[in-house]
């Protein structure tokens, strides 16, 4: 696999990981008063929309696209449930979420570094515009602690 393809392939599982977790996450709070929730709802729409990009992307580029796999779903899930119920204040939920975040900008960040040279500048771009939005979330959510 070439470079362009694998640094969009690593957003496309980026995005698609922030869509189940989101999702997952709303669902534990929906019958809950927190405050936070507008703020996840107006990240999952952004999550579904890097992750319509991408995957136009590699289709467009004939890729093969493999989601994360089953257990990386089944272990958001699980810690999201497990977290919700151990504390599911905005100010837990927020300090979850900068985590989460500040994990997906090193990778992002990790990648974008590997392939600055050798990748499309498009790609690399978007890339760079996902990773904006992953740190002006985490800033965001500081808001909540």
């Amino acid at each position: 696999m070439n470079e362009n393809n694998e640094l969009i392939l690593h957003l496309y599982k980026s995005a698609e990981m922030g869509v189940y977790s989101t999702t997952c996450l709303v669902n534990a709070l929906k019958n809950k008063e927190n405050k936070i929730k507008h703020v996840l709802e107006s990240e999952l729409k952004e999550y579904e929309s890097f992750l319509k990009l991408s995957e136009k992307i590699l289709k467009r580029n004939k890729i093969s696209i493999e989601g994360s796999s089953l257990m990386s779903k089944i272990s958001s899930n699980l810690g999201v449930r497990f977290e919700t119920l151990k504390d599911n204040s905005d100010s837990a939920i927020a300090e979850m979420l900068i985590e989460g975040f500040t994990m997906g900008v090193l990778e992002m960040n990790t990648k974008i570094d590997k392939y600055k040279h050798i990748a499309k500048k498009k790609y690399l771009s978007i890339c760079k515009d996902f990773m904006k939005f992953q740190e002006n979330e985490a800033v965001k959510l500081k808001a909540f602690i």
